[in-house]
């Protein structure tokens, strides 16, 4: 059973949040208001992932990006999920900064179904990646590509599809492609890339992190 702290500024949002997420079947051990008991909840209750607004008191500007970010160094073992209206890409791109492991962006107004958070927040609780494609395209549009200009145009989209949390067998399904073929376009990015295999690095993650930073 996942734990789950829920960080909503929005107490009829808060508490629908915590009814569905339960009614999946994972253990929400605290819902709060704000930042700050954010940080607590997660002190007091070693939770596997946090659910977190953007925008929080006392300023509702991005005090729940910027405690995620702090969440992240301080315990990079709890999943964050930032689940908001608002695409913030400096923090966004701070909270994905070394190691993207973990870390979803949804928006809310996106999410057509509670299945497909439910299936977003199970990826972050097992170390993956969920990525809004609305989010990645914002934090495409704000640097540069000249890292990914070795990738061929098929590369380049299996590559954003990986940055959304796709799985291979996921990717071939987006794609109507084999999943054997996935796996060419995979090791493609990771040579094109210089991602060499490595004991210490997961060539995943790096990839796209790659495709954030460049």
């Amino acid at each position: 059973m996942t734990r789950i702290v829920i960080a909503e500024d929005s107490a009829i949002l808060r508490e629908g949040l915590a009814q569905l997420i339960a009614e999946r079947g994972h253990d929400v051990v605290a819902a709060v208001g704000n930042a700050d008991d954010m940080l607590g909840a997660v002190r007091e209750f070693a939770p596997d992932v946090v659910v977190v607004d953007i925008r929080m008191p006392p300023t509702f500007t991005d005090e729940g990006l910027v405690a995620a970010v702090s969440l992240r160094r301080s315990h990079p073992e709890v999943g964050v999920l930032v689940f908001s209206q608002w695409v913030e890409t400096r923090y966004a791109t701070e909270l994905l900064a070394g190691n993207a492991e973990g870390v979803g962006y949804l928006l809310k107004d996106r999410v057509a179904d509670i299945a497909e958070f439910d299936a977003a927040l199970q990826r972050v609780a097992a170390r993956g990646t969920a990525l809004d494609p609305e989010v990645v395209r914002q934090l495409m549009g704000s640097r540069g590509t000249s890292a990914l200009d070795r990738l061929s145009p098929r590369e380049r989209e299996v590559l954003a599809l990986m940055a959304e949390g796709h799985s291979n067998l996921s990717l071939a399904r987006q794609l109507s492609i084999t999943e054997r073929s996935v796996e060419k376009h995979v090791s493609a990015i990771f040579t094109k890339l210089d991602l060499a295999p490595s004991q210490a690095h997961h060539r995943r993650v790096l990839a796209v992190l790659t495709y954030l930073d460049s």
